[in-house]
């Protein structure tokens, strides 16, 4: 397993803070996150160091997911989890 850097989500500056509230506030309802988790086993901790770069990757995911779009959220996960599986990839 690769370790990587990251700065947990209750440390994070104003910078990383609002890329942090910011990309969350596309995701689906339930992605609310617990105000006690410090980030460290979300894939969102990796991108940490580069605020910027956190929100692009993770607001594209989040604007992927919006209600209006014309799949259900239900096929948006049928996918996800195929891709993952073909992939062998957790997430």
């Amino acid at each position: 397993m690769a370790w990587i850097k990251t700065i947990p989500f209750t440390e994070a500056d104003e910078r990383l803070r609002r890329a942090l509230d910011e990309q969350h506030k596309l995701y689906p309802k339930e992605y609310v996150r617990d105000p006690e988790d410090d980030g460290s086993r979300s894939i969102v901790s990796t991108h940490t160091l580069i605020p910027d770069a956190l929100h692009h990757a993770f607001a594209t995911f989040g604007a992927l997911m919006a209600p209006e779009l014309p799949l259900t959220r239900a096929q948006h996960e049928m996918i996800t989890t195929r891709v993952s599986a073909l992939n062998r990839c957790h997430y």
